[in-house]
């Protein structure tokens, strides 16, 4: 098995997710590759375009910790798409243009293969959330949340079941009950009235002295060079949730006339 797994991912270069609960469902989907009739197109190395694509400079400490997050996040996905019993066109196609991003055309169709093995797997959400702490830091797993927010809201509404799923991936990855809410208030703008307060972490009966230093906190926390060394994708969800933090923060200040 560990042959295998060097012959697709290795060379990608992966690091800490060829061990644990992440590295057991990859070796999973490898056998499962390698038992299929219809065997994966290759590169001219003989290795996969989705192995090759995740790393330009293998061997870089920084192109591992890339790798690792892409394929982390993947395997989160799978628990989010599979929690409500079917998949929805809006999460595939939201998918696939993750997929296209990272790993090109070809690439992509190589991860949804690797999706679709993740899909028909009992995989613990906690566990992959545990392993996924303990090598990732807290902006990174920040902006995976924020991830799977966008994913369950790909077609414009939470089932109860994919909250409950992030929830518990959210517990998993020790993000704090706060930052958790914060999140969330972003896509509740059109339910809850105080979606602001919400994302910025305060309550409506803050001060305006208040207001002011919980945005410059929430700012700062989620500035998108936090998360520089974890791969473009991880670097966009955090621009997104800086501008919502400024969003957050001008909803306020014009309903306080805060100058």
């Amino acid at each position: 098995m560990a042959k295998n797994l060097t012959k697709y991912f290795l060379l990608g270069g992966l690091g800490f997710v060829l061990g644990g609960p992440i590295g057991a469902a990859l070796a999973v989907v490898i056998t499962s590759m390698l038992d299929s009739s219809k065997a994966l197109p290759t590169g001219e190395s003989g290795s996969t375009n989705f192995a090759s694509s995740a790393s330009s400079s293998a061997g870089s400490k920084q192109s591992t910790r890339v790798a690792d997050i892409k394929v982390s996040l993947l395997v989160l996905i799978a628990c989010v798409i599979k929690v409500d019993g079917h998949v929805k066109k809006t999460e595939l196609d939201l998918v696939k243009r993750f997929l296209v991003r990272n790993y090109g055309e070809q690439g992509a169709l190589e991860a949804l293969q690797i999706l679709k093995s993740l899909l028909q797997q009992e995989i613990d959400p906690t566990a992959v959330a545990n392993q996924i702490r303990d090598n990732v830091n807290y902006s990174t797993r920040l902006e995976l949340l924020h991830f799977l927010f966008d994913l369950a809201n790909s077609d414009g509404e939470f089932a109860d079941s994919e909250m409950q799923m992030i929830e518990r991936i959210s517990n998993g990855l020790n993000v704090s009950a706060a930052d958790f809410r914060a999140l969330a208030a972003l896509f509740h703008k059109t339910k809850d009235p105080n979606w602001a307060y919400e994302a910025l972490e305060i309550t409506p009966g803050a001060t305006n002295d208040e207001v002011k230093k919980a945005y410059r906190r929430m700012a700062m926390k989620y500035h998108p060079d936090k998360v520089a060394s974890a791969g473009e994708e991880m670097h966009q969800k955090a621009t997104e949730k800086f501008r919502a933090v400024n969003e957050a923060y001008e909803h306020i200040k014009a309903q306080r006339g805060i100058s």
